[in-house]
């Protein structure tokens, strides 16, 4: 095909074409599949690139997939040899445009739409809550790439709003009066490096003043250290069984992380989240502190540091309820 004729497939293509949705998997993967149906026309005729495995195969079931080779955080040789397997596809589908969450997957379908002068719109995940991630970094300086963060607060220069993944999300009426939990989930995530004893510390000194006295307690610590506290506490939870326990539980603790956060939201649960601190050794960075505050401020989280939580705070989550809104905002692309 000549240079001229496919400069008119793909003109032709960027008024009719199909939308290429691009994510590595995992919690790319999840957060482009939940911000699909807002995502108006863009999302009525759509196809997928991603990795081959059992996420992607279970929440893209019957869907148009191109499976892509693994490009891993910061897999930039990957990422080389990514290029050609983009090329071949954007060429042969026509697309209209292409709408990334991210992570490494993102560059060479990016590179290569924008050589073919393909619009191109990248969502920063939602843990991104401290700044842009290296992708979004990198795809800063592509000319022409539309960028959008998921908070308000970094939204400037190049990076715009158009919403958040949590729009989907509202408190459900006034806090219920409620009798003493009976089943409690505290959740720490399964960070591997980092642990968040100063969270069990306190949690172990408050929820006996607020549970009953046969509470169950189910406590996923990850790799915080509790063996001299009393605490049957279990490393990693199997991820369908915490999403039961969490299901089943009239109180629900987390980190502040997305992951946590949004199983926690789908069980319409009024989370207690704790912000993990860089400077006492909790995380890398403090992007949690923004999405407490964040989840907090729209009333379907409370937001509290680890050192600053109250009696009242847990008996007002078990109190609360959330629920999935009937129309979560668009998410609007930009021309």
């Amino acid at each position: 095909m000549t240079s001229v004729a496919l400069r008119r497939r793909l003109e032709a293509a960027r008024r009719t074409g199909p939308v290429l949705l691009v994510a590595s998997t995992g919690g790319h993967l999840e957060e482009l599949v939940r911000l699909r149906g807002r995502l108006g026309a863009a999302a009525e005729h759509c196809e997928w690139a991603t990795f081959d495995d059992d996420q992607s195969r279970s929440l893209l079931e019957g869907e148009r997939v191109h499976h892509v080779g693994y490009i891993g955080p910061r897999g930039y040789r990957a990422a080389v040899r990514g290029t050609l397997t983009a090329v071949d596809i954007l060429r042969a589908g026509g697309y209209s445009a292409v709408v990334s969450t991210g992570s490494g997957i993102a560059l060479p379908f990016f590179g290569a739409a924008r050589a073919m002068g393909l619009p191109c719109h990248y969502i920063e995940s939602a843990a991104r809550a401290e700044g842009p991630s290296v992708t979004g970094r990198a795809l800063s300086r592509f000319p022409g790439v539309h960028l959008y963060s998921q908070y308000p607060e970094r939204s400037s220069g190049k990076w715009g709003y158009s919403g958040s993944l949590f729009d989907g999300f509202e408190r459900s009426g006034a806090p219920a009066v409620t009798k003493a939990p009976s089943r409690v989930v505290v959740t720490l995530g399964t960070m591997r490096t980092y642990g968040f004893r100063r969270a069990v510390e306190r949690l172990d000194a408050l929820l006996p003043q607020v549970c009953a006295p046969d509470v169950e307690v189910l406590w996923q610590t990850g790799s915080t250290d509790v063996s001299d506290l009393g605490i049957d506490g279990r490393g990693l939870v199997p991820a369908r069984e915490l999403r039961e326990a969490v299901a089943e539980a009239d109180l629900v603790v987390a980190h502040a992380g997305v992951g946590s956060s949004l199983v926690a939201l789908d069980a319409g649960r009024v989370p207690v989240l704790l912000p993990r601190r860089s400077v006492r050794g909790e995380h890398v960075d403090d992007h949690q502190v923004l999405i407490s505050r964040h989840l907090d401020e729209r009333g379907i989280a409370i937001g509290r540091d680890v050192d600053e939580l109250t009696v009242e705070d847990l008996l007002a989550a078990a109190g609360g309820s959330v629920r999935a809104s009937a129309e979560p905002r668009p998410f609007l692309l930009r021309a």
